[in-house]
């Protein structure tokens, strides 16, 4: 259930290649950047306590790439919606804007391997309405390993013409969250030790939301921080209890700490063939109001 109310898709088959699909590895890339008609190219290389993630680009970056900022472009001033919740759409257009996004033309985001934050990017633009948006499958380790392009040098660019139209993609706030857990499957993302409430860095108290279910994104990814293959993810959450089929009710939704990781899970989810809603404000809006219960141990609860 989103907080909209339900909705209902069908699941696209696991693996194929459809319209819109939400990677691209770094042959295709390479082949398209040296194309008449490249991408728009987004670096959002970011890591959580530093260093800053424009500094990894000021060191060396795709050719042609544009940094974005998780903090500032990608999510609103942290508060009650947690550390990072949506941004404003006439913000996030003019930062969109700003990095040479347009409208019908495709995007590709980036980031420092698993991508984490490339996925945040990739949810973003498609929940404001952008439907050409890929991650680059292994993001900036897999593309320097091989010898290809790094430059310093950042590019001149021209100002883009996207327009945002949020809600594009279904989300979830605390009591959709919390009704999920109950009645259909939320995903927890973060590390297992922060859902059993063995330790919490970043937020105020540690635990997970009632009925939630321990699904750390680093499952979704190999070694070389690629995803796995999509029969891998898809096997891998209807082992927690996902339910999947033509059509599938939209009964999954995905949390972490500020809704980074979270759009990770989404992601994997998607290349499953499998919908998924988004708490974006996720842990760290959830424990802004003390009375929302908390869960800890491996129990759901």
């Amino acid at each position: 259930m989103s907080a909209d109310g339900p909705l209902t898709r069908a699941a696209a088959p696991p693996g194929s290649r459809r319209p819109g699909h939400p990677l691209v590895d770094i042959e295709s890339l390479a082949s398209e950047l040296a194309g008449d008609s490249p991408p728009a190219l987004l670096d959002v290389r970011w890591r959580l306590g530093g260093p800053p993630g424009i500094d990894s680009y000021r060191d060396g970056h795709l050719p042609g790439a544009v940094f974005v900022n998780l903090d500032t472009d990608l999510a609103g001033p942290p508060g009650s919606g947690g550390r990072h919740p949506l941004p404003a759409a006439a913000d996030f257009e003019a930062a969109m804007r700003r990095a040479g996004v347009r409208t019908g033309y495709p995007v590709v985001v980036y980031d420092d391997g698993d991508s984490t934050i490339a996925a945040r990017a990739w949810w973003t633009l498609r929940y404001f309405g952008h439907d050409q948006v890929r991650v680059l499958d292994g993001g900036f380790r897999a593309w320097s390993a091989p010898g290809q392009p790094v430059t310093v040098d950042e590019p001149d660019v021209t100002a883009g013409d996207f327009t945002a139209a949020p809600g594009q993609l279904p989300v979830l706030d605390a009591a959709g969250a919390a009704a999920l857990a109950r009645s259909g499957v939320l995903l927890d993302a973060r590390a297992g030790e922060r859902y059993r409430g063995e330790i919490e860095p970043v937020d105020p108290a540690a635990g997970h939301i009632p009925g939630a279910l321990s699904a750390p994104t680093a499952a979704n990814v190999g070694p070389d921080g690629r995803f796995l293959p999509p029969d891998e993810l898809r096997r891998r959450f209807e082992g927690l209890g996902v339910m999947t089929g033509q059509p599938v009710a939209l009964e999954v939704g995905a949390y972490c700490g500020s809704g980074v990781t979270a759009a990770h899970e989404v992601l994997a989810l998607d290349l499953a063939g499998i919908p998924a809603s988004l708490y974006v404000g996720s842990w760290s809006g959830w424990t802004t109001d003390p009375s929302r219960p908390i869960a800890t141990g491996a129990d759901p609860g």
